[in-house]
């Protein structure tokens, strides 16, 4: 199973406040641990959502761009790693060791990356197929 681990983004984080050089090297270690077990797939920290923009879109209207800052902190993401487990247990016990050493307040959510079979019959053997071969294209980038 695969699964996303979303850090949340804090107030520090918003105001583009850089973690510590003890949390980077803590976090670097955690991330080797998690190389070294075999269940890191991706991980990365984002920029603050000033620097980001959000594309919204309404019924057949043209998409809005929306320029960040955006509000409700606790909503946003700060990072994430994709890791891939055994189980939803396994995920859970590998965030509590996520390092906090800057004893700062944080919220990861843990959610399930969705599998063909989880599209049920509209994942037709088509749709499947397309899919198959632009992960491995992606794959051999």
């Amino acid at each position: 199973m695969r699964f996303m681990v979303i850090m949340k983004a804090s107030e520090e984080s918003e105001a583009g406040q850089l973690p510590s050089t003890e949390l980077l090297t803590e976090m670097g270690k955690f991330n080797e641990e998690l190389v070294k077990a075999g269940v890191m797939l991706a991980g990365e920290g984002l920029t603050a959502s000033s620097e980001g923009v959000r594309v919204r879109f309404s019924g057949n209207e043209e998409p809005q761009v929306i320029d960040g800052p955006f509000a409700e902190t606790k909503e946003l993401i700060a990072g994430f790693w994709i890791l891939q487990v055994r189980s939803k247990e396994e995920v859970v016990e590998w965030v509590k060791r996520v390092p906090n050493t800057d004893g700062a307040h944080h919220t990861i959510e843990i959610r399930r990356v969705a599998e063909p079979e989880d599209f049920g019959e509209n994942m037709t053997p088509e749709i499947r197929e397309a899919e198959e071969r632009l992960r491995a294209a992606t794959e051999q980038r």
